[in-house]
């Protein structure tokens, strides 16, 4: 009986399975480096979000807080087609309350038509406005 016959496939099959366990042991390590900080960000203490004209289709807002030295946090926000000014800014309002930590931020409306973002706690952020797929829908996005 040839010995190489039977051993081939075992060495084979030991090399997948060492090779497996490396590639998910290599995706499974936390990383231990810190964000780098973006010197083109602006950061402030609260933000002011100001919705513009209503939308005229179903479409999607991508916003992104940047807390200083840390990991964005990305807002999607879903608008319905023929929403008002103030409804956009309520569902804006309604999806950053829900992405971000009530210990760390305050997200109020104002003049219906604005939301504003606050630090309670924590680093100062920047928000930007990452993609919009709303026609007629603008936003102006201010450091206050």
């Amino acid at each position: 009986m040839n010995i190489e016959i039977l051993v081939r496939p075992v060495l084979l099959a030991a090399a997948l399975m060492l090779t497996g366990y490396v590639a998910s042991a290599q995706e499974a390590a936390p990383s231990t480096t810190q964000p780098a900080i973006n010197p083109d960000l602006k950061y402030s203490n609260k933000w002011r979000i100001e919705v513009k004209e209503g939308s005229n289709n179903d479409g999607v807002a991508r916003f992104r807080v940047t807390p200083q030295g840390e990991a964005p946090i990305e807002v999607n926000v879903s608008i319905r087609d023929g929403r008002s000014e103030n409804g956009v800014a309520s569902d804006v309002q309604k999806a950053f309350k829900a992405a971000l930590d009530k210990k760390r931020f305050k997200v109020e409306g104002d003049d219906f038509e604005d939301v504003l973002v606050k630090k309670k706690s924590g680093p100062d952020f920047s928000i930007q406005l990452i993609e919009s797929t709303l026609k007629g829908t603008h936003f102006d996005i201010e450091r206050e």
